[in-house]
């Protein structure tokens, strides 16, 4: 995790370098370890660097090659370095060496914009080709690393964050009202927009080319929906997910400083834990664990919440060095102040504060690199779909098979899953999915839109932009188109995008190692009786865990939902703030939001705060809404 920024004036004005310089203060939080820039008439590049991989260690950026007329400023970690090395000449004793950045400029001398497409990895960067007179940027598969930017008829600039963007004078700062609904609503279904009407990212997969003529926005990569891979057996199934599973790991264990993993003692954080630390320990490193706890919680509260059983069961194994954070003692808008800072948007995941904790938590352990599970269940998949595909195909024999063992022996039960799963799902790929999606979408957002102010909705026509979204959103027509929604769904890359923002603020960096391309396409091309069987989801992953997680992590079926510590503690925390809030502060809203409805959310979460989940998630996003808009109005 470093940091990038450019500026490209389009109607060829000397760029002034103190502009390059004020968005590189802007960024210095995300690297502590040097800062650079590049600046040659109407084009300039920046840089902060963050030492995070041993080929980082003195690496300066941008990087210049004058012969070329190419310059290049990256963050970025490429896993698949030895075989570019070999493919792009470069082998010699110095190759190991060689820093990511080298060799994406030579990937792209080789192939130019299909150079984007060669690479595996993490990477946001730019390139400024000074014979072709454009830059050309591009981002990761899944968009690990950011890339906002601005586009105006004179001026193009980009960075690695928002904040960045907002100190050059040619960049507006108006708000985007469509970004507020769908906060409320918490719909993330517009892939490049920002509450930033003018500032939209770089979509994942995608490159662009920028020239003063315009720009060419281009996807260089898509899964194949169409893909199967077929094995002999169960057994070498698992073993197959275990070789791509431990690439995957292992590529993002490389690392100059120390390593640790968030550990919840669910499946996926557990499966990255356990594989990592035999990594690390056949080279004399030890991992180190992150886990929150919530020990002062009310007995039956603990019960549907507390992990610590299945984290000491991977502890037991040894080889790490575990921390413990008492997520239990944190209020929920801890620091909200701070955090919105970092973010640049308001965000409307109440957990938020659990990361803001661990992260911090890692850093003052000195801690790097850490390791998270997301998204596991989309990537591997928990194979549900398998039941509408066995109704497709008229194998009722094996999907009654399948119901009752989901089912644990319950006729009810099994009927209601062969209903929901299979019937239903199977039902919704043959009929007009479009209008299928518009209905059920325009019904869900308009009724959660009571919270909003009734003029605000009218003035943003947000009936049409939900049937907007809804026209863009398809279920799949079968098991594997399915599981591909579920892999790109825009929460993934929110999710990514928020954790990004709050490890750098504390100079850590974040890694995915479900997010890896090769294991995605891997997991999308596995059969679907590899991803659900005898009631197993997820069960390829299970049997690859053999002998390496826990039995009781390995076959573990509940999930527990840590909003649970959200919904107590956003009471006992912040009551005062809410009613405070509520009575005397949320003018700032008046505008969007329907006041009434939000004091009414409020008695009844009041009543019965682990009662009312939505009522909170709502109080929630209204507090983090108006401090953020407080922000922005005041500057």
């Amino acid at each position: 995790m470093s940091a990038i920024a450019g500026i490209y004036y389009l109607d060829g004005r000397p760029v002034d370098e103190n502009f390059l310089v004020g968005m590189l203060e802007r960024l210095a939080h995300r690297g502590p370890n040097g800062t650079g820039s590049w600046v040659q008439g109407s084009v300039g590049l920046g840089h902060r660097m963050l030492w995070s991989t041993p080929e980082s260690m003195g690496e300066h950026l941008p990087l210049a090659d004058a012969d070329a007329g190419l310059v290049i400023t990256a963050d970025a970690r490429i896993d698949n370095r030895e075989e570019l090395i070999e493919v792009l000449g470069l082998a010699c004793p110095e190759a190991a060496t060689l820093s990511d950045s080298e060799i994406i400029l030579a990937a792209y001398q080789e192939w130019g914009e299909d150079s984007p497409a060669k690479l595996i990895g993490d990477f946001a960067f730019a390139i400024w080709n000074k014979r072709e007179q454009n830059l050309f940027c591009a981002r990761d598969p899944v968009g690990v690393k950011p890339f906002y930017y601005y586009k105006g008829p004179r001026t193009f600039v980009f960075a690695s964050e928002i904040k960045a963007l907002l100190s050059v004078p040619d960049v507006p700062r108006r708000l985007n009202e469509a970004a507020v609904a769908y906060h409320f609503l918490a719909v993330h279904d517009e892939p490049d927009t920002t509450f930033y009407l003018d500032i939209v990212h770089l979509p994942a997969a995608c490159s662009l080319t920028v020239t003063a003529a315009g720009k060419r926005l281009r996807k260089y990569w898509s899964l194949d929906s169409t893909r199967e891979l077929h094995l002999a057996s169960d057994e070498e199934y698992a073993s197959a997910f275990l070789e791509v599973f431990t690439e995957a790991v292992n590529s993002r264990l490389r690392s100059a400083q120390p390593v640790g993993s968030m550990l919840s003692g669910g499946l996926d954080s557990s499966s990255i834990v356990c594989n990592a630390r035999e990594s690390l320990r056949s080279n004399g490193s030890r991992l180190r664990t992150y886990s929150a706890i919530f020990p002062s919680l009310a007995e039956k509260a603990l019960r549907r919440i507390d992990e610590r059983g299945w984290i000491d069961s991977v502890l037991a194994m040894g080889g790490v060095e575990p921390y413990f954070i008492r997520a239990d003692m944190i209020s929920p808008l801890a620091e909200i102040e701070t955090v919105l800072n970092h973010l640049d948007e308001p965000c409307w995941g109440p957990n938020i504060y659990l990361h803001w904790a661990i992260y911090g938590t890692a850093r003052q352990q000195g801690t790097c690199v850490l390791l998270e599970g997301i998204d596991g269940d989309s990537v591997v998949s928990h194979g549900y779909e398998y039941l509408a595909e066995l109704f497709r195909t008229v194998k009722f024999r094996i999907l009654i098979r399948e119901a009752a063992a989901l089912s644990y022996g319950s006729r009810r039960i099994m009927l209601g899953v062969i209903w929901r799963l299979g019937f239903k799902l199977w039902l919704l790929g043959q009929l007009d999915r479009i209008q299928w999606m518009r209905a059920a979408i325009l019904k869900k957002g308009m009724a959660n839109s009571k919270i909003l102010n009734q003029d605000f909705v009218t003035r943003i026509r947000l009936k049409e932009r939900m049937d907007s979204i809804a026209s863009r959103q398809l279920p799949g027509r079968n098991a594997r188109e399915m599981h591909m929604l579920s892999i790109t769904s825009p929460l993934i890359r929110y999710s990514v995008e928020i954790a990004d923002k709050i490890a750098a603020a504390f100079q850590v960096e974040p890694r995915f190692p479900f997010l890896d391309r090769r294991l995605i396409e891997f997991c999308l091309a596995l059969p679907p009786n590899q991803k659900l069987s005898n009631g197993w989801n997820r069960v390829v992953m299970r049997r690859a865990m053999e002998g390496i997680l826990p039995s009781e992590v390995q076959w573990r079926r509940s999930k527990t939902n840590l909003g649970l510590n959200f919904l107590y503690k956003f009471f006992e925390y912040e009551r005062e703030r809410i009613e405070k809030f509520l009575s005397h502060d949320s003018e700032v809203l008046a505008e969007y939001v329907n006041i009434p409805v939000l004091r009414a959310a409020y008695t009844r979460y009041a009543s019965d705060p682990p009662g009312h989940e939505q009522e909170a998630s709502t109080l929630f996003r209204g507090l983090v809404m108006a401090s953020w808009l407080r922000n922005f109005e005041e500057n």
